[in-house]
């Protein structure tokens, strides 16, 4: 075997995954067809929940600085934004941060953990048998066929991964594109830009004194995707649209992007899986799909590194795909949600119903419920994993809250301090003297568990008094059981069944 994961695709998905997998100690070889790391960013945000991805590997130090941040985030371009700053999040903001950063401090932190990321080889074709995974590799040099257990599909929405292994990819056609483009030379008057804003085009200040703009219009919004746009026609659309061409010059990327909507019909295919763009594509509404990605990969990665290092328990790399792949339809269903919101209003006939829809719309975003609510999902705090027990705690498959605690014989700590290595964290929140004695001799490569002595008030939490934390952040087990005796047949049944048989 020439690794133990080949990871096709060095995006933000990629480069994720892979930090993941080697931190576990699995050996891992990126593919890029590209020659160059991009330079260009579609995406320009991270959303809380990836910021917390960030924090729980200790990596946050790295991205926030590089980035500014903001309390809330669009929905549907309507005038009242999303609230992140009142959810239950130490990191309750967007962190805008233009993709090209998030793919170099990726790298960095990939290379650090002994990733191999080889560039210019474009994979075109795969095959897989019982023993692992035949990846067929273009370079200028000529082709090759390289080996590994498994290979992981992060190479966007046209993934030749997803293809050669037969996964179907049932969905709609592109209907709708919007343009973009990037531009060193921008008119900077504010009723200018205002005016602009006032008129649906989003403007958005990026790194290097590049101003990005984004607009749909309605003379152009049928035009394919792959129609290439030129300066000339992004000024007239401006003109048409807000009166100005707002002064743009010297455009830095000039790009067209659709509404095709389409999810995989399973992110596994026997030692073939799928993540980011493979797996899900959409409108880029309320700027997800980047953080999406994200997420797969962080709950991919533990898991995929369990099966090779060979704890696994029975099924677990199969709740890969049962716990992703509705986070995946809910994420298209609700961009085509925003995207319908927004394109109504560009067609003649539906201008006034679509004004009312809209007005409904921003007064329910007003109501904190509804807010908070519609938050959630798409900062991806509210990502719930369906239970793996009937009769589980209501915790199980939550967020842990990042709460401070004291444990015995330590300093202060965060329950993310639990997770930086990429193990489970098992906090014992009323005290077992024996804890360590139970987790330690069979699990404890595996789990940080720490008996608490002081911890941060957190109501999710009231009554609990022990919770196992997966290695992404989610509750794997928690219990409420007081005494000691069944506490701990509960606790070696609960780890055994998320961290494997003992070693």
């Amino acid at each position: 075997m020439n690794a133990d994961v080949i990871v096709v695709g060095a995006g933000p998905t990629g480069l994720m995954l892979a930090c993941e997998l080697a931190l576990a100690g699995v050996r891992t070889r990126i593919l890029e067809r590209r020659t160059e790391p991009q330079r260009d960013s579609r995406a320009l945000s991270l959303h809380p929940r990836s910021v917390e991805l960030m924090d729980q590997r200790g990596l946050l130090d790295r991205f926030l600085p590089l980035g500014r941040t903001v309390p809330g985030w669009h929905f549907a371009q309507l005038p009242t934004h999303l609230d992140f700053s009142r959810l239950d999040s130490r990191h309750g903001y967007t962190l805008f941060l233009a993709q090209a950063r998030t793919e170099a401090l990726l790298a960095e932190r990939a290379r650090e953990l002994g990733v191999e990321i080889l560039r210019g080889r474009e994979v075109v074709g795969l095959s897989q048998d019982g023993d692992g995974v035949a990846v067929e590799v273009r370079d200028p040099e000529g082709t090759e066929t390289v080996r590994a257990r498994y290979a992981v599909g992060c190479d966007g929405g046209r993934s030749v991964v997803r293809q050669a292994a037969g996964i179907g990819f049932p969905g709609t056609d592109e209907t709708l594109t919007g343009v973009l483009g990037d531009f060193a030379v921008i008119d900077a008057d504010p009723a200018v830009l205002g005016a602009a804003r006032d008129r649906g085009v989003l403007v958005a200040p990026l790194e290097d004194g590049l101003t990005r703009l984004v607009y749909l219009d309605p003379e152009r919004m049928r035009v394919p995707a792959a129609e290439p746009v030129t300066l000339e026609e992004f000024r007239t659309s401006l003109t048409r649209i807000c009166g100005s061409d707002c002064g743009i010059a010297e455009p830095r990327w000039l790009s067209r992007f659709g509404n095709a909507t389409r999810l995989a019909e399973g992110y596994r295919s026997g030692r073939v899986l799928l993540a980011g763009d493979a797996a899900h594509i959409h409108f880029p509404a309320a700027g997800q799909g980047l953080n999406t990605g994200l997420q797969d990969a962080m709950n991919l990665g533990w898991k995929l590194a369990a099966v090779l290092n060979g704890w696994a328990p029975p099924g677990l790399l199969d709740s890969y795909d049962e716990e992703r792949n509705p986070v995946g339809r809910a994420v298209t269903e609700n961009t085509e949600v925003q995207t319908l919101l927004a394109e109504l209003t560009l067609v003649p006939q539906y201008q006034r119903p679509a004004a009312a829809l809209r007005g409904l719309a921003n007064e329910l975003l007003g109501m904190p419920e509804v807010n908070r609510r519609l938050a959630a999902q798409v900062s991806a705090l509210g990502t719930v994993y369906p239970p793996a027990t009937p009769g589980a705690d209501p915790l199980a498959g939550r967020r842990m809250p990042d709460i401070g605690l004291t444990a015995v014989a330590s300093d202060a700590m965060r329950v993310y301090d639990l997770l930086t290595e990429g193990r489970f964290g098992h906090l014992d929140l009323v005290g077992d003297p024996d804890l360590s004695d139970t987790v330690t001799p069979g699990w404890g490569a595996r789990v940080n568990a720490v008996t608490v002595t002081h911890r941060d008030d957190h109501a999710d939490l009231a009554g609990v008094t022990e919770v196992l934390v997966r290695p992404d952040g989610h509750i794997a087990w928690a219990t409420r059981t007081v005494d000691i005796g069944a506490r701990r047949d509960e606790r070696r049944r609960a780890l055994t069944a998320w961290a494997g048989t003992p070693s």
